[in-house]
C-alpha cells in the first residue's frame, strides 16, 4: 500500500494522484491493501528489472515533473525491451522533499497516465515517503516472456555483428545543451538533442521479434555504448570490433560533432541514448532488417565480435580510441 510522510492528506494524496493509474488492474486493489497480484499469462514467465533516479544525478531538477515522469517509466521500459519482455505493470516508490506540492503531483501522475496509455502498462502498487534530501524515485516494471526464456547478455559468439537500435549520442549531448555546455547549436538540433535526453524511446518489440527468429544477445544502452557493449562481452566471455564511423548519428549530433570533434567520446560513451544494442550470426542480416522495418526501427550494424575479451573502437583511420572513461559509473 502506498503511504506518505506528508502532514496532511497522505491518504487523500494516494487516492486522488495513484489510484487513477491503477484503476484498470483490479488485482491492485485501488491501493487501498497491502500488496498487489500478477498471474503470468499462460505460457509466459515473469521478467522483474527497477530503476532508481536522483534529482541532481539522473535529471538535472528543474524539469517539468511530466517529462521527469516519463524518462522514469521509460528507462524502465528500455530494460524490458533489451530482454525482449511485454511489458504488463510497475510499481512506484517516491521520496519527496517538502516542497514537492500536489500541483507537482499532479503534473508527475499526468505524465506517467500519458505513457501508460501509449505503452499498454499499468501501475499496481508501491511507496511515498518524505524526505530531507532530494527528490528519489524508484520504479520496478513487470514484463512477461514466452517459458522459453528472456533475451540475455550472454549469448554473443565470435563472428556474430554487433547493431544498435537508433540513433546513439543524442542523450548525452542533450545533457550538455540542458547545462549550457553546448552553445552555438541551431535551435532546433538543441531542441532535438534535449528531447532524446528528456523523453527517450524504449524500443519495444524489436529485441522480442528477433528473438523469434534468431539467437542474440542484447542489452540496453544507457551507461553509454562502449560501457553497455562492454557488458555483452564481459557476460558472453567474447571481445567486440566496432568502428567509429559506422555508428549512426542524428542530424544535430553530426552537427555538434563536426563543430567539436572532441565530442566522440561523449558520443559513444556519455550514456541516456535507451537504444539497444545486440549480436546476432553474421547470416541474419536479412532477418534482422525485416524485423527492424516491420518494427519502424532503425537498425545499423557496427561493428563484429570476435575471440577475447574487451572492447576495441577504431576510428575511420584504423587508430584505436582510447577512453578516459567507457560510460557512467553507478556510486
Amino acid at each position: 500500500m502506498m503511504r506518505t510522510a506528508s502532514q496532511s492528506g497522505e491518504f487523500d494524496r494516494i487516492a486522488r494522484y495513484f489510484a487513477p493509474l491503477a484503476r484498470s488492474y483490479p488485482e491492485a486493489f485501488g491501493l487501498k491493501d497491502d500488496a498487489a497480484v500478477i498471474e503470468p499469462t499462460l505460457g509466459t514467465k515473469l521478467v522483474v528489472t527497477t530503476d532508481t533516479i536522483v534529482a541532481g544525478i539522473h535529471y538535472v531538477g528543474d524539469e517539468a515533473p511530466e517529462l521527469i515522469a516519463a524518462k522514469l517509466l521509460r528507462v524502465n521500459l528500455s530494460d524490458l525491451a533489451a530482454m525482449g519482455a511485454t511489458p504488463r505493470a510497475y510499481t512506484l516508490n517516491v521520496a519527496l522533499p517538502t516542497e514537492i506540492d500536489d500541483c507537482w503531483l499532479e503534473a508527475f501522475t499526468d505524465g506517467l497516465a500519458d505513457d501508460q496509455a501509449r505503452f499498454n502498462v499499468v501501475l499496481i502498487g508501491g511507496d511515498s515517503v518524505g524526505t530531507t534530501g532530494p527528490v528519489v524515485l524508484s520504479l520496478t516494471g513487470y514484463g512477461e516472456v514466452p517459458a522459453s526464456g528472456a533475451v540475455l547478455r550472454s549469448a554473443a559468439q565470435p563472428g556474430d555483428n554487433v547493431y544498435v537500435s537508433g540513433t546513439i549520442g543524442d542523450g548525452a549531448l542533450g545533457l550538455r545543451v540542458v547545462k549550457g555546455h553546448l552553445p552555438g547549436l541551431p535551435e532546433r538540433d538543441a531542441a532535438a538533442l534535449i528531447a532524446r535526453y528528456q523523453k527517450p524511446e524504449p524500443r519495444l518489440g524489436l529485441i522480442r521479434r528477433l528473438a523469434q527468429k534468431s539467437v542474440l544477445a542484447a542489452a540496453d544502452i544507457s551507461d553509454g555504448l562502449v560501457a553497455d557493449l562492454s557488458h555483452i562481452a564481459d557476460a558472453s566471455g567474447v571481445a567486440m570490433l566496432i568502428r567509429a564511423d559506422a555508428v549512426p548519428l542524428s542530424h544535430a549530433a553530426r552537427y555538434a560533432l563536426n563543430r567539436d570533434t572532441e565530442l566522440l567520446a561523449t558520443i559513444l560513451s556519455g550514456g541516456d541514448d535507451y537504444e539497444v544494442a545486440f549480436c546476432v550470426p553474421s547470416d541474419a542480416e536479412e532477418i534482422v532488417q525485416a524485423i527492424a522495418r516491420e518494427s519502424g526501427v532503425q537498425v545499423t550494424a557496427i561493428g563484429v565480435v570476435e575471440s577475447g575479451s574487451g572492447v576495441r573502437v577504431l576510428e575511420a583511420g584504423g587508430s584505436e580510441i582510447e577512453f578516459q572513461s567507457m560510460g557512467f559509473t553507478h556510486r
